[in-house]
């Protein structure tokens, strides 16, 4: 990892929870993580990995300028399947998973991720599925089998709508030509746990947004971005708290902001 030390770690100090962020567009949402690392918000906590799905994704620029870079990685479906003859969406998605597990984060955060993951890709990360990894260190035989081992590795998303209102793509414009219809008269945008099912997965943390008749997308939008920013990091953290909890003195109390907020 960047700017780890050559010394002999501190075994009294806790392991540095690790996360890898899985993005397809600017980095808004990752920029907001970027910024929370390694302070109150998310303590002891550094990105480990950016992956992108479309190569032009500003995010990338993003990680490989933060301080330290983070490393990155693009791996996008069609030219996969275009580079290997007979592979499927299901080997993509397995190499996907694959780049995930092998930078060992403790959290995975789709932040503006534009791909439905799969269930291989989930059974991988949930330790129920071992995947062999491709890179051999000196010594291996082409006959070893290397399998990538993990445990149950959660996954998030952000979604900007709330539980069970504008599933999958297109859900900021879908809700606000909604709302200017009549259609529904409250909006928002939510952090759940993913499942194979899109957007269906438990909400972590839900935030209304208000919305008002006749103004344009463009001002709802930047209204709603900003609180993606906040819930992003609230719901980081409340997961890495469930799997690698801070000990008490460095404070690792759920203020009322972590709590998931019913609309």
């Amino acid at each position: 990892m960047s700017g780890s030390s050559p010394t002999t770690p501190d075994p009294a100090l806790p392991r540095r929870r690790r996360l890898a962020v899985l993005i397809s567009g600017s980095g808004t949402n990752l920029q907001a993580l970027i910024d929370a690392q390694n302070t109150p918000a998310l303590p002891n906590t550094s990105i480990v990995l950016v992956l992108s799905n479309r190569k032009a994704a500003h995010g990338l620029v993003r990680a490989t300028s933060a301080s330290p870079p983070i490393p990155t990685a693009y791996l996008a479906l069609q030219p996969y399947l275009r580079h290997n003859p007979g592979k499927t969406r299901e080997d993509y998605d397995l190499e996907l998973a694959r780049i995930v597990v092998r930078a060992k984060p403790d959290v995975v955060v789709l932040a503006g991720w534009m791909h439905i993951v799969s269930e291989s890709f989930l059974e991988v990360l949930r330790g129920h599925h071992k995947i062999e990894d491709e890179i051999r260190t000196p010594g291996d035989s082409d006959n070893d089998e290397n399998p990538i081992s993990t445990g149950p590795i959660p996954v998030i998303n952000i979604h900007p709508a709330l539980p069970g209102q504008f599933d999958g793509a297109n859900a900021i414009q879908r809700g606000y030509e909604a709302f200017q219809r009549g259609e529904v008269d409250r909006l928002g945008v939510m952090v759940h746990r993913v499942v194979a099912e899109v957007d269906r997965g438990e909400p972590l943390i839900v935030r209304e947004v208000p919305i008002e008749k006749g103004e344009s997308i463009e001002v709802y939008e930047e209204r709603l971005h900003s609180v993606e920013w906040e819930i992003i990091v609230q719901a980081t953290k409340r997961v890495l708290d469930e799997v690698k909890p801070m000990p008490p003195s460095e404070g690792n109390g759920i203020d009322s902001d972590d709590r998931v907020e019913k609309p």
